[in-house]
């Protein structure tokens, strides 16, 4: 785990401001939300729990109205100095909303709350937007998985600090001065963070809020990663809003238990996001893995279900508190499902923020996360109101968890079929962290951007897929034209970006279009591995590498890199004993894999050199293939 950049002034004065900022809104709401209810408070003639409602809708609509402006701004000027200048806003925030609370004014808080929004809504850009520019690659996952657990903690802090002390006695005056002090805490934290440069200023910002906002969706649907990433974040908003939700009703109307119950639930769901994202970041292994991002969707339907198969555990009696809740198996059971389902929204939300970070252009990267605030409040606001359309034709807490369970396979399933990259990823890591137990050595040899080639031993039919794990960059990687016309598995290939090759003998046409795209895709400064042997060994031992390899260093220039595979040999995949993928108990499955990565090479280094160097690896490891 690489949470001591919590120590390091590029990250911890940023985690600490963002903290204290998502607490602070949680801890001025929820009070908020407990004066309403507990005074009956009503503006035109308006019901407690409308008013509630109201107070939620009231914060959430300065994303509607100036995410478009805060995405520009964010672009167009330094985001440190906005980060300030937003904190030094919620002290004045803030010091309305002492007052507001010293008064009792709920009105005057409702404006508040509006502005707190808007505060809200200029910080969002300028904190994700930020990462990339104080993080490096290998960070960025740990950032972003930190980012979530600070976030739900300040969410769950703030919502108990909130309900408990506005009803001491005195409470509302403690609230005011809680709230004041917790904005001055932050703006302190903020005079820390590093100073950023503006990635476009030369950006002509317009105020309009409709067209930017509709200009901010369109430029999130540019690359269709990026849009489905964002598709899928704003769903888990909607999803995890409707579960706060129905905490209180599910607790109270079927559980028959003390608002304390709730409580509870909302802790669970808090703290399993945070485990969920630090558990990401330590199965991510420093880079961006998408692989776990079906474990997260199908987690959330899997855990989901199970709280609609419990049902209404048990008859209506008594009000249950906490400590009889929990001595009722079917409670463990019920908290479990929470916990997992918490823990797999940590799966989900940690690579998706992450891919739209990293795939932004610099330029536009504020704005495309604003596009995603829009988006998402889009979502949430949908969200309610089909909660609300689905309580008023009866359904209870149970059956909407059904109803969340299957409408969440259905969303995962259009995900991954129109961006199956997603999928590809989940078997390349179950593959190499879950079957073979992949050890990469000298990962740090391969340019972290920039072209490269990249040359490796051919010993099974998964090699491709255990370099792509393993390498923290995408890669396009040269395959036989035979494999590559696999009708079952040309599809994968085809999203893989894998580029088919033949020999002479089979085609000139086709032999030559693959050197011109691998020529475009290192202009293009991708990674390109080629296994230069030509084929798959079928003795253990390695064959002659190619000269193909040096027609590709002779056209572009780039350095090259020698890898070595060793523990795959006997493996399911492997030739070993005659066909491959013949014996499905093979000895090798579940056998520790090594992939040893040596340093660059110039483009002038011949096909034999590069193969003493790749045998070098190759050998140096205890266990050859």
């Amino acid at each position: 785990m690489h949470a001591s950049i919590l120590a390091h002034r590029r990250f911890g004065p940023l985690f600490v401001t963002q903290f204290l900022g998502a607490f602070n809104d949680n801890f001025f709401k929820n009070a908020l939300v407990i004066l309403i209810a507990f005074r009956a408070v009503s503006i035109g003639g308006l019901p407690p729990e409308s008013m509630v409602a109201l107070s939620a809708a009231v914060f959430i609509l300065p994303f509607f109205l100036f995410s478009a402006l805060a995405g520009q701004l964010a672009d167009k000027l330094d985001k440190t100095a906005m980060i300030r200048w937003t904190k030094n806003g919620e002290i004045g925030v803030m010091v309305l909303g002492a007052i507001g609370f010293a008064w009792g004014s709920v009105p005057a808080l409702l404006a508040v709350l509006f502005l707190m929004g808007l505060q809200s809504t200029v910080f969002g850009p300028c904190k994700y937007g930020i990462l990339p520019q104080l993080l490096p690659d290998d960070e960025l996952v740990t950032g972003n998985a930190l980012i979530e657990l600070g976030t739900y903690l300040a969410i769950l802090g703030g919502t108990l600090a909130g309900g408990l002390l506005i009803e001491v006695p005195g409470g509302q005056y403690v609230v005011a001065g809680g709230v004041l002090a917790i904005a001055a805490c932050g703006r302190l934290a903020s005079s820390f963070i590093p100073s950023t440069p503006a990635q476009d200023p030369d950006l002509v910002v317009r105020v309009d809020p409709i067209r930017p906002t509709w200009e901010l969706v369109s430029l999130c649907r540019e690359e269709r990663s990026i849009f489905l990433s964002i598709l899928g974040i704003s769903w888990f908003w909607l999803f995890g809003s409707a579960f706060l939700s129905l905490f209180p009703p599910y607790t109270e109307d079927v559980l028959n238990g003390t608002p304390a119950i709730a409580t509870v639930f909302l802790a669970l769901f808090s703290v399993g996001i945070g485990i969920g994202s630090m558990l990401c970041e330590q199965l991510s292994r420093e880079r961006l893995e998408l692989g776990l991002v079906p474990i997260g969707s199908f987690g959330m339907s899997v855990f989901t279900a199970g709280l609609w198969l419990v049902g209404t555990p048990w008859s209506v009696g008594e009000r249950m508190g906490v400590l009889e809740f929990l001595q009722q198996p079917l409670g463990w059971v019920i908290a479990i499902c929470l916990l997992g389902l918490a823990i797999s929204g940590g799966f989900l939300i940690v690579p998706l923020y992450t891919l739209v970070q990293q795939r932004a252009r610099d330029e536009v990267r504020a704005r495309i996360i604003a596009g995603n605030n829009i988006i998402n409040s889009f979502f949430m606001v949908l969200g309610s109101l089909a909660l609300v359309g689905m309580q008023q034709v009866g359904l209870d807490p149970v059956a909407i968890f059904g109803v969340l369970a299957a409408v969440n396979v259905l969303v995962a399933i259009y995900i991954y079929t129109v961006v199956p990259e997603f999928l590809l990823r989940f078997v390349a890591w179950m593959l190499s962290v879950v079957a073979y137990r992949v050890q990469v050595r000298g990962h740090e040899h391969v340019p972290q951007d920039g072209p490269a080639v990249l040359v490796c031993n051919h010993v099974s039919f998964i090699d491709w897929f255990i370099v792509m794990a393993s390498v923290k960059r995408p890669i396009r990687f040269v395959m036989y034209r035979g494999f590559f016309e696999m009708p079952v598995v040309k599809f994968l290939f085809q999203q893989a970006r894998c580029i088919p090759i033949a020999s002479r003998k089979e085609g000139e046409s086709a032999l030559e279009e693959a050197f011109a795209r691998i020529s475009k895709e290192l202009r293009d400064e991708q990674l390109v591995c080629i296994f230069p042997e030509g084929r798959i060994t079928d003795s253990g031992e390695m064959y002659e590498f190619k000269r193909g390899v040096e027609r590709i260093l002779g056209t572009d220039a780039v350095p090259v890199v020698p890898m070595a595979l060793n523990g795959l040999w006997g493996s399911y995949f492997s030739r070993r004993d005659g066909k491959a993928m013949s014996k499905p108990f093979r000895r090798g499955m579940f056998s520790r894999v090594a992939l040893t990565i040596g340093t660059p090479k110039p483009a002038t280094t011949t096909a034999a050199e590069l193969q003493e160097d790749v045998r070098a690896l190759w050998g140096a490891m205890p266990q050859r293939p």
